[in-house]
């Protein structure tokens, strides 16, 4: 039985975004083993039947020895297991996983990119971001090394860098989505209308510049609409803080609603989708999601979010950090019902031709056997 190891940074993102990988992996016969931060979601994950190690590991930070810790863990993990195919999820996992797979010597590596964050935001290469594209060229230019991304700019930067080779590309549009399970339900002829956005509350995901565009919308439509913001704070350097968030959330007109456990119920009673990320995002599950229900949806002309909404057919694409031009995407759906149920039907359409987990995992499994052969 060969032995799977898929190496994330959370326990929770592996529940959200891999877990029919995995479990499609298991059905196959191997060996799955899923080392992630432990943030208190590890029984969810052993009660799956699949075997968990805690990974030593900093998701934000830049900490020289925290880093180092966490390579050598790898490291180590990697030399006594001997796991014929690691697939590691995410930026850092990549970088130090990597590395670690080939000093150990493992044969099989999988590196999904899932976005590349704010390490590569901005148009020239900080001394930083080389020196990560100089590692990650070592890792995987070699044999029985693939590389999995989501979009187009992400592949372009490996490519033009020589980190990865055309061969050793594979493309999946985002982690996919349930369609049994995130269903198409009609748009509510409800009031007040309800925009959402789900997502980290992190600067680059919009959040300020979403509370900026309300702000605007307030003086015309207060008593009409209602913003909920579902998503938790993080340590992230450029996370908002508690204080930032509950003086701009009154609770009526803005409503924060913190970390919650029933996006899929908070998507069927919303109305429009509002996530303005300039995040160098892979393709964002809160968009994906929201269009599997059918939701309108207003994001930025930003990578990652791009791949999602075609402009003018199931949403609009915004200028970046512009809260006027969000205002006024709002706008124009706010006074169209018409128009918000055909672009909700849209991208129901989209999601059902490209965001189909099933796809997703298909291509994974395909490598995996590859990898094992």
């Amino acid at each position: 039985m060969a032995k799977l190891f898929m190496v994330v940074n959370e326990d929770r993102f592996f529940l959200s975004h891999r877990k029919p990988i995995a479990l499609a992996a298991m059905r196959l016969g191997f060996d799955v083993t899923i080392v992630a931060k432990d943030t208190g979601q590890k029984d969810k994950i052993e009660a799956l039947n699949l075997k968990f190690i805690n990974l030593p590991v900093n998701p934000t930070g830049m900490n020289l020895k925290e880093e180092w810790q966490t390579f050598s863990f790898l490291k180590n993990l990697y030399s006594k297991n001997r796991p014929e195919i690691v697939h590691h999820v995410g930026l850092k996992n990549i970088l130090w996983g990597g590395l670690a797979a080939r000093v150990v010597g493992i044969k099989g590596v999988v590196n999904a990119v899932s976005g590349l964050g704010g390490l590569f935001n901005g148009n020239r290469l900080s001394l930083t971001t080389r020196g990560v594209l100089a590692v990650m060229r070592f890792s995987n230019r070699r044999k029985g090394v693939k590389v999995i991304f989501q979009n187009n700019d992400d592949l372009s930067i490996f490519l033009s860098n020589n980190v990865v080779t055309p061969e050793q590309v594979a493309f999946t549009k985002g982690s996919g989505i349930d369609l049994k399970e995130f269903s198409a339900v009609p748009v509510p002829d409800t009031t007040p209308l309800n925009i959402i956005f789900t997502g980290r509350m992190v600067r680059e995901k919009g959040i300020c510049d979403l509370i900026e565009a309300a702000e605007i919308l307030k003086p015309r439509y207060l008593g009409q609409i209602r913003f909920l913001l579902c998503g938790r704070l993080t340590p992230n350097k450029s996370g908002v803080t508690e204080e930032y968030m509950t003086k701009h959330c009154d609770g009526e007109y803005i409503c924060w609603l913190g970390e919650r456990n029933d996006v899929h119920q908070l998507l069927e009673k919303s109305h429009i989708m509002a996530f303005p990320s300039y995040y160098r995002e892979g393709v964002p599950k809160s968009l994906i999601e929201a269009s599997a229900v059918g939701r309108p949806i207003v994001t930025c002309n930003s990578t990652g979010c791009k791949d999602v909404v075609d402009d003018g057919i199931n949403g609009f694409l915004v200028e970046p950090k512009s809260p006027t031009r969000i205002a006024e995407a709002i706008k124009t759906l706010i006074n169209n019902p018409p128009l918000r149920c055909q672009m909700g039907n849209a991208a129901r359409k989209k999601a059902e031709q490209e965001f189909d987990i099933e796809k997703v995992v298909k291509t994974h499994i395909m490598i995996y056997s590859e990898l094992q052969s």
